[in-house]
């Protein structure tokens, strides 16, 4: 804490002493500022009118009802004028000052009026208020009248006629201070009446007032720094102009201008008292409480301002008295305050004059900025590194520790979090050159001055051991230091040349690290947007961008056209500089080595390249030669000949050898050794790598790699990579095929040709499926799902009809194998995934590298449900994993169950229900139909369902139709397999209504008793009245659907009760106009209402006590059975299908999912409801206030949660006694 001296509230300012206004010293001193009052001197009490001015200008001449009529706007008040903000403030401030001196009364209320209007207030403080009232009074008053039903302000309205009035309101006051400055803010009335009514209302409970008051003071609070800084420079100046006619001689003298002088700076004096009391009313009254109010925007003013004063006049309050606060508030809770603090301390350091006063802060606060460069606002970090940034002026202050917490940073994925961090490290890491002699030739490459600075960089890159991420660091230095990382000239140099006498050489570490770097400075020169996971989109470059783009290019690509072959020729045998080197034409400019006259160059580099293809077999090598010839082979430039002939020259050779030692190897068969096997393998290699980028159509790749996956499916023993890489290339013959088809020139012969390839070949792949080898079966699988993908319905669209022909979806047997390849080699755990680890399991990079191959593979599975290619009832299997593999799996899960919602709502919900009914299988194999609703199994599935109900989200209206199909087939379910126990005994799957019953509370309202109609057509009578725990899900399930229902006659044994009672409600009233009277009461939409009445009525005339409908088949039909006696089952369908019906048209499911907590919060809100408002009395209607009414109903409604409320004997009687008389 930095400690502050006392300061008496009185200053005398003298040349020889700092300037000091008053302050608090720290927080225990007057912690609620209560004695801020009793400090502010003139400003603390509002002044008086003088005896002799109390009738001056009573009738307010110039004004009607106290406004201004100047400027054509007659009747305007001084807020409309600067809401408006069409005239020049300067205008408006000398027409209220015009006003002042005419009736100050007059005018001040006008101003008083303009702040409580300001504020959003629609009261206004009148004259004899004004007179008679003191502020505190008056602000009550206000209080009173204030209008807080919304909760905006001028200062927080949105919209364009309030989006300047901010500026507006503090020009005001600005220009209002600067033109009053010399004569009327000394009167001693007009300033301590504003001082007085802001302090009053920033102390208001009120925002509005609180938010507006203290913006408004602190423009006054700097307004007056402005005046006070005026003044101490005025001073100086007389004073010196005082010193300098006093030690005239005597005879020069002049004693009248001496008198004047020191007349002068008196009034300068008492002027400059007045000045300090102000603020001193302001200081200790409004900002000592504001920068600490719990308003986030009213303590960012506070901390904006008191930046402005200490930087505009320094000599008063840069000093730790007020630098306090600013170090106090950067631990604020919002990061708009601590965004406020920083840009306030900038403007502190970026003066390297102030430093010497901020040694104190700088040892006090040093760690705290420090740590808020990991900031969680992302814009308040930034502020962080650029005032670091400027604190590096200040010599040893940051200690390596501090400067390597920054040093990170540049490889942030925050692109201005890096970029901030970037200039950072060069500043304090490249800003020290070597100074170059003047007249000395330039030195170029190793010589050169950036030759140490390259150096800097690679080893910095090194020992931050983050390898992968050369280009965050080149882009994080590409805005400060880019004439340094385009000195491709030096990079070459320190690559090719000898060193110096005495100079150590780079090591093969270091080599590698300077191409990687060289690589991503030649791509960001060539390409001009940050690397992938840094950049927001992509910007349109301007004309100056346009062109430096253009000479960046030919410049790299005179460079590295000569350069290139020299370094491929002495890195060749390293496939990790050649990787990187062979990406460098891709970003040339290929036009320059025709007008550069680099031919010969090129003959070089394509030589290069093909020693690298015989030499390696590594498939990033491979690929990368594959890529560059595929840039080179560029049929816009007048080289493609050239490099299409050094090409084909290439695959020749390499096809022929495959071919022939193919031939040999298959010859052999078993008697093959390893060398041969390692030959087609390298070979095979290389081909694949070229098919990727490359037509090789004219080789006719597919007979004979076929023949070889034939060969190893039928002895057993082929290699594993040259399987996988047979696969591979063949998957790109069909595909190249493919591509040549779609373009509409092939014949009919092509496709037919091409349609028996791919169907064999997916026939060679699914038999692959089934191989010893993982890495065999993972590579089959893959390609067989991009091949469903590829040629499923959705090819012909976009006009190319004439491949419909090659339409080709998997038959029952294939869809089966694949999804048991899914659950076998992707729902397991992390330790029996040995297939990959060798004996490495405690390594965790192979770890996330298998967990990434196993997600890649669920990925391709899950495209072929999204897209229709197989039936959507295979991802039963997949959904049911939701929770046990969340971590692993849960995102790609979540997307697939919101994509297949968006195709098809009402089979989506089939899906899922289907998926917690094998759960709840599996759990009964396991343990047994008498399995405790307790057990973490049976939870597990609970919790599962409850999840699958959220992703449905909160928009009932959307998914009703698949919600009341998910009941329906979990009703179904629950009551399809007999007791185990015989008759008389819950049905085998009963507690599957638990589960069932996470799902209710999606249902709307009359849904809900349509649903439990459904259910009571299942049940028997003696269900009803069974009590034991093993019925207890029944009870459950019911009493959710009850919950909220639409009548209160639908309660626990209402199907039960209703056969007695019906007649007699009959009478009572008609069915028609109980409806429409329960209609009018909730205000459904008609078409619901209907639906639902029409679903009642049919259930009231069919019987509801009938046998166990497991019982009864669901394909009898209607004609079958007498109207009185129809099935339960197809009747219950029939008022389903009226339920659906009324929903049809509605639009697909939209991604509206919540929040968990957030939706369970809705869910029981909307249960209360329903409890609340779902009792409906015929006897009588009481008119009683909202909140009571619905008290004494709940008071009515019956606990249907609690077991034993559910029926009692009375009850029981009763039920039975209708049931024997009916």
């Amino acid at each position: 804490m930095i400690a502050a001296p006392e300061i008496p509230s009185e200053f005398s300012y003298t040349q020889d002493t700092d300037t000091r206004f008053s302050s608090d010293t720290d927080f225990s001193e007057d912690p609620d500022g209560r004695g801020a009052n009793s400090a502010k001197g003139k400003g603390g009490k509002k002044g008086k009118k003088a005896a002799g001015e109390k009738g001056k200008g009573g009738k307010g001449a110039g004004r009607i009802n106290g406004h201004h009529q100047e400027n054509g706007m007659e009747n305007m008040m001084l807020f409309e004028v600067v809401k408006l903000g069409r005239s020049a403030m300067q205008s408006v401030v000398d027409d209220w000052i015009e006003s002042y001196k005419h009736d100050r009364d007059v005018a001040l209320l006008d101003l008083i009026n303009f702040f409580i209007q300001c504020s959003g207030c629609k009261g206004v403080v009148s004259g004899e208020m004004f007179r008679n009232m003191q502020n505190s009074e008056i602000i009550r008053r206000m209080t009173e009248e204030f209008d807080e039903d919304s909760g905006d302000y001028p200062l927080t309205i949105a919209g364009p006629q309030w989006k300047k009035f901010k500026s507006s309101f503090c020009e005001f006051i600005l220009v209002l201070v600067r033109q009053c400055q010399y004569s009327i803010i000394y009167d001693e009335y007009m300033m301590d009446t504003v001082i007085s009514l802001l302090t009053g209302l920033s102390d208001s409970q009120v925002r509005a007032f609180r938010h507006t008051s203290t913006l408004a003071a602190m423009k006054l609070m700097t307004a007056l720094v402005n005046v006070a800084l005026n003044l101490s420079i005025n001073m100086d100046n007389t004073q010196r102009q005082y010193e300098a006619e006093r030690n005239k001689m005597v005879a020069k003298r002049a004693n009248d201008r001496l008198e004047l002088l020191l007349q002068k700076r008196k009034e300068l004096q008492e002027n400059q008292d007045e000045i300090e009391n102000m603020m001193n009313a302001i200081f200790k009254g409004v900002f000592v409480h504001r920068y600490r109010d719990s308003i986030a925007e009213i303590r960012a003013i506070c901390i904006e301002e008191i930046g402005v004063w200490m930087k505009l006049y320094s000599d008063a309050f840069l000093n730790d008295s007020y630098l306090k606060y600013v170090g106090w508030t950067m631990h604020d809770k919002q990061g708009e305050v601590r965004l406020k603090c920083l840009t306030a301390l900038q403007g502190l350091y970026y003066n390297r004059e102030l430093n010497a006063r901020l040694e104190l802060f700088t040892s006090r606060f040093k760690d705290r900025i420090v740590s808020m460069t990991l900031d969680k606002e992302y814009d308040v970090a930034v502020q962080a590194i650029k005032l670091l940034t400027l604190v590096l002026n200040t010599d040893e202050v940051l200690t390596p520790e501090d400067c390597e917490s920054v040093y990170h940073l540049v490889y942030s994925a925050h692109r201005p979090v890096a970029v901030a961090a970037g200039e950072f490290l060069y500043k304090k890491l490249f800003s020290q050159r070597e100074p170059e002699e003047e007249g000395a030739p330039k030195r170029r490459g190793r010589q050169s001055p950036n030759a140490n600075l390259i150096k800097t960089t690679v080893f910095f890159f090194l020992e931050s051991e983050l390898h992968e991420h050369a280009a965050y660091l080149v882009d994080s230095l590409w805005e400060c230091g880019a004439e340094l990382l385009k000195d491709w000239e030096c990079m070459i140099s320190l690559l090719l040349d000898d060193p110096l006498p005495g100079e150590e050489a780079l090591t093969d570490r270091q080599e590698t690290a300077l191409i990687e770097i060289m690589l991503c400075t030649v791509r960001q020169a060539a390409e001009c947007h940050p690397p992938v996971g840094r950049g927001t989109g992509k910007r349109v470059m301007t004309a100056k961008e346009k062109k430096t783009q253009l000479d960046d290019r030919t410049r790299m690509t005179e460079l590295f056209a000569v350069a290139l072959p020299p370094l491929l020729a002495k890195y060749a045998v390293d496939a990790e500089k050649v990787t990187n080197l062979l990406q460098l034409p891709q970003f040339f400019d290929l036009e320059i080595y025709t007008t550069g006259r680099l031919e010969k160059h090129l003959e070089s580099l394509l030589r290069q390249i093909r020693e690298i293809v015989e030499k390696h077999t590594d498939t990033e090598v491979l690929e990368s030669c594959s890529k560059t010839y595929h840039a080179l082979c560029n049929e816009e430039f007048t080289i493609f000949n050239r490099v299409d002939i050094a090409r084909s020259q290439l695959l020749d050779e390499l096809v022929d050898k495959f071919n022939r030692l193919l031939e040999d190897f298959l010859q052999e068969g078993e008697d093959a050794d390893e060398d041969d096997a390692y030959q087609v393998l390298s070979t095979l290699k290389r081909i694949t790598a070229f098919h990727n980028a490359h037509d090789l159509s004219g080789w006719d790749l597919f007979t004979s790699n076929f023949k070889l996956l034939n060969t190893g499916i039928e002895n057993g023993d082929m290699p594993e990579q040259i399987v996988i890489h047979s696969l591979q290339c063949t998957h790109y013959v069909i595909l190249w095929h493919l591509a040549k088809s779609s373009e509409g020139s092939s014949r009919k012969d092509d496709l037919v040709t091409l349609r028996k390839q791919m169907r064999a070949f997916c026939m060679m792949c699914q038999r692959y499926l089934t191989n010893v080898n993982t890495a065999v079966k993972e590579q089959a699988f893959t390609i067989l799902c991009d091949l469903l993908l590829i040629f499923s319905h959705q090819m012909v669209s976009g006009s190319r009809e004439h491949l419909e022909s090659l339409i080709y979806s998997p038959e029952d047997s294939l869809q089966s194998e694949l999804l048991s390849f899914i659950l076998n080699h992707v729902f397991i755990d992390q330790d029996d995934d040995t297939n990959s680890t060798d004996g490495q399991q405690d390594d965790e990079a192979v770890k996330i590298e298998a967990l990434h191959k196993r997600r890649n593979l669920l990925a391709a599975y899950c495209k072929l449900i999204i897209y229709c290619v197989v039936e959507m009832k295979t991802g039963a299997d997949i959904f049911k994993q939701y929770m046990r593999y969340y971590n692993d799996y849960g995102d790609i899960i979540k997307e697939t169950m919101s994509k297949t919602r968006q195709i098809d709502k009402i089979q989506c919900a089939k899906t899922l229900i289907l998926s917690l009914q094998q759960l709840f299988n599996e759990m009964l194999s396991e343990l047994g139909h008498g399995f405790d609703r307790s057990s973490s199994a049976f939870c597990g599935i609970k919790e599962l369902a409850r999840r699958f109900s959220l992703t449905f989200g909160l928009d009932q209206v959307k998914t009703r139709d698949a919600i009341a199909m998910l009941h329906k087939d979990g009703i179904e379910f629950a009551f399809k397999d007999p007791s185990p126990q015989g008759e008389g005994g819950p049905p085998l799957n009963l507690a599957f209504l638990d589960i069932l019953s996470e799902f209710s509370s999606k249902l709307m309202r009359q849904d809900k008793r349509t649903v439990h109609m459904y259910l009571e057509r299942f049940m028997t009578f003696q269900m009803a009245l069974q009590r034991e725990d093993c019925w207890l899900p029944l009870i459950s399930y019911r009493n959710s659907l009850q919950a909220g229902g639409d009548d209160d006659t639908m309660s626990v044994m209402s199907g039960y009760s209703s056969r007695g009672s019906s007649i007699r409600s009959k009478k009572a009233k008609p069915p028609a106009a109980a409806a429409g009277t329960s209609a009018a009461k909730r205000k459904l939409p008609e078409e619901e209402s209907s639906s639902s009445s029409e679903v009642w009525q049919q259930s009231m005339q069919t019987p509801v006590m009938m046998p166990s409908p497991h019982l009864t088949s669901t394909t009898r039909t209607r004609s079958a059975r007498p109207e009185g006696q129809i099935s339960a089952r197809s009747h219950l369908g029939d008022a389903v299908l009226v339920l659906f019906r009324s929903r049809r048209g509605t639009g697909l499911m939209e991604e509206d999912e919540e929040p968990i907590v957030e939706d369970v919060m809705m869910s029981s809100e909307g249960r209360m409801d329903d409890l609340n408002e779902g009792m409906d009395f015929d006897t009588m209607d009481i008119d009683l206030p909202p909140s009571k009414n619905r008290r004494e109903r709940s008071e009515l409604k019956p606990d249907y949660f609690d077991p034993a409320s559910i029926m009692d004997e009375s009850v029981r009687g009763a039920s039975l006694c209708a049931a024997h008389s009916g």
